[in-house]
């Protein structure tokens, strides 16, 4: 999944290098579907993490009750599930983060004008609430 998130992330930034906005709608939609593709992967990684972390919790706490080399075992196999976990969905979070941005960049070629300035800025003659 790693992959595939730099993979559409090249993409898109290849797509922005480029002089012009012919075809950029389209782009859009298509980054739109593939970030909520992401985001759905992201949810899943979250609940799995947290499951693990807490059968992980749960095999420590069963490794205290009752010590044994199983338990201990146990305990260390899924604190290294978890950590593993936890690395891989911090890369995929920040994977979505950049993703939101180059949204961002997208709808801002789209628009021609960057979409974050004031209204103070975008003409003097525009009236607030109208």
């Amino acid at each position: 999944m790693w992959e595939e998130l730099k993979r559409h992330e090249r993409f898109v930034r290849g797509i922005l290098a480029q002089a012009g906005t012919d075809g950029l709608a389209a782009v859009r939609e298509h980054h739109d579907r593939r970030v909520r593709d992401f985001q759905h992967e992201r949810l899943i990684h979250l609940l799995v993490t947290l499951f693990v972390a807490l059968f992980a919790l749960l095999a420590i706490g069963w490794g205290l009750h009752q010590p044994s080399l199983g338990a201990a075992a146990l305990a260390a196999l899924l604190l290294a599930l978890t950590a593993a976990y936890v690395l891989h969905y911090f890369r995929l979070e920040n994977g979505v983060q950049r993703l939101y941005g180059l949204s961002r960049e997208l709808d801002e070629r789209i628009a021609g004008r960057a979409l974050t300035e004031p209204a103070a800025k975008r003409g003097a003659g525009a009236v607030r609430g109208a």
